[in-house]
């Protein structure tokens, strides 16, 4: 087998590179063997990512074991919970981008033959899934695992009750003392928050695309398991090498579709149907809006994780997590079995004699929740280009609304008049320019949101943005629409009092204004001026494309 790396490292011509990884402290021997990149996104900010040195370490032993000669480098990680609500949300989905360029440019600068991935929060698994697609090189994921919930009065707290419990503390429902102890209960140790928002959701989804092994979305991250997993991923990269599995072996239209089906039957983050399009995208593979809904059509909702339900994603694992989802599914004939996996085996192989081990967290067909999946595109004249809506956090009073218009031109300003309460039950809020290029970075709305709903008002309003939601928002919230104010699209027409009606059901989103008042005022309209004009950021603006192609740059 040759190697990839042998173009850094073999022959007389290249003592002056060897000497160099000699001075790295290698052997000859360690020099000889197969180069693995292990990509940890480690930092002392996150602390989804605060035990990922743990982790890394597992990996390497394994790579060791397996005969590998592993080599750590990093990449950033943002925290969405941290950045949320301030400028720092503008910068969060634009990291994916650098993760996985910078990943890009390590892996070839340095040659490796292949690559273990440690992500763990939101904009970190996608970047490197966007990575692994583009490099195409034998490679696995783990991730650091879920947070174990948090309690509090022999409830289960987790991030999503502190942002609703300041809601409830600017309504004069809880005390500031109360609100401390919410606080200071809900987020009990490292890992991804523990509801099946974006990062857990991402980090599920990557099993069911077939990079990654068995337990990667679910073991907690304080389990022993989690390192076992570790260990297998460093060992398991090897045999992909050895037998030349590659992730564009793996990532098929199919296994796409598999990710879909999966989404829709756990309810996962909105923010799903942002990254797969765009991983898709490096993959070669087109994923269109419409695949939602039509996949969404035949899916029974079986999960109803945090927000929309009461359990959380060590439940899940308790229950037969990944497996045993995908299980219940493909016994109903929804999801494509016979696709190749990092197991160097089949789906079909990984799922034989898998059971739920409790099925009230993993429902069957005839105890779903909902025939239908439980995320849906919207469209009408206010998102030609569609909207998404987490469905199955959606109260049943406000699966059809229509109410009239309170528009803002950013987050803060709709806070502002959520906390003063100035909105009124059957409002629509409407928060505008915080696209991908309007933002820049289309910054999620979790304050909003818990706002909305730890004011009492999740199931008399609705919110609808060009922005995106954290997977901890529960309610009528409609995120992406597209086309985005920044570029003119129909909800930068909107003016206050107009009624704007909402069908879930019948995935319609539409603005009660006859065509010609738009038209005069389209006419009318101007283009915003930058709210970033200095970095990266301000070129991102200038390259990132529209929400409903999973906001990825420009060719």
């Amino acid at each position: 087998m040759k190697l990839n790396s042998e173009r850094m490292k073999a022959g007389t011509k290249r003592a002056p590179q060897r000497s160099l990884l000699k001075a790295n402290g290698l052997t000859k021997e360690e020099i000889n063997r197969p180069l693995v990149g292990v990509v940890n996104s480690f930092n002392e900010v996150v602390p989804g990512h605060i035990h990922l040195r743990e982790i890394a370490e597992a990996v390497k032993a394994g790579v060791r074991m397996a005969g590998g000669t592993p080599l750590e480098f990093p990449t950033i990680a943002v925290c969405d919970g941290l950045a949320m609500g301030h400028k720092g949300m503008k910068y969060s989905l634009g990291s994916r981008e650098l993760i996985a360029d910078s990943i890009e440019i390590m892996a070839e600068a340095h040659a490796f033959d292949a690559l273990v991935f440690i992500p763990n929060c939101d904009k970190v698994v996608p970047g490197m899934l966007m990575a692994a697609a583009r490099l195409n090189l034998p490679s696995i994921f783990v991730s650091g695992g879920p947070m174990l919930v948090g309690k509090l009065d022999n409830q289960d707290m987790d991030l999503n009750q502190v942002f609703e419990a300041v809601g409830a503390y600017e309504a004069g429902e809880i005390t500031a003392e109360r609100l401390e102890e919410v606080e200071n209960n809900s987020c009990p140790g490292c890992g991804s928050c523990s509801g099946m928002f974006t990062a857990n959701s991402m980090n599920c989804l990557t099993e069911v695309l077939g990079l990654g092994l068995p337990g990667n979305g679910t073991i907690p991250a304080v389990h022993a398991g989690r390192k076992r997993l570790a260990k297998q991923a460093g060992m398991k990269v090897m045999e992909l090498l050895e037998k030349n599995i590659r992730p564009l072996d793996i990532l098929t239209e199919q296994a796409f579709e598999n990710a879909l089906t999966v989404d829709m039957a756990m309810g996962c983050s909105t923010n799903t149907i942002l990254h797969l399009p765009a991983i898709a995208h490096e993959a070669g593979v087109k994923l269109d809006l419409n695949k939602v809904n039509e996949i969404s059509e035949r899916t029974p909702h079986l999960c109803k994780l945090s927000p929309a339900g009461q359990y959380h994603i060590e439940d899940l694992d308790y229950a037969g997590g990944m497996p045993a989802v995908m299980k219940q599914l493909a016994d109903l004939g929804l999801i494509h079995t016979d696709l190749l996996t990092v197991t160097g085996k089949k789906v079909k192989d990984n799922i034989a004699g898998v059971r739920v081990k409790d099925s009230d967290v993993i429902r069957s067909k005839d105890t779903a929740y909902n025939a239908k999946g439980g995320l849906a595109v919207l469209w009408g004249n206010l998102a030609p280009d569609g909207a998404v809506v987490k469905k199955a956090a959606v109260s049943e009073k406000m699966l059809v609304h229509q109410g009239p218009a309170r528009v803002f031109d950013s987050e803060e300003e709709a806070v502002e008049a959520i906390w003063g309460k100035k909105i009124n039950p059957g409002d629509v809020i409407v928060i505008r320019y915080e696209g991908p290029k309007g933002s820049p970075g289309m910054r999620e709305m979790l304050t909003p949101t818990s706002a909305v709903a730890g004011m009492g008002l999740d199931e008399s309003v609705a919110l609808i943005t060009d922005g995106r939601f954290s997977g901890a928002t529960r309610g009528a919230s409609i995120g992406h629409i597209s086309p985005e104010a920044a570029e003119g699209g129909p909800i930068a027409l909107i003016e206050e009092g107009d009624i704007i009606s909402i069908d879930i059901p019948n995935n319609k989103l539409e603005l009660l204004v006859d065509e010609a008042e738009l038209e005069r005022r389209r006419t009318n309209w101007q283009p915003p001026e930058p709210k970033i004009t200095r970095g990266y950021m301000a070129r991102y603006a200038r390259l990132v494309t529209s929400a409903s192609t999973g906001a990825v740059f420009k060719k």
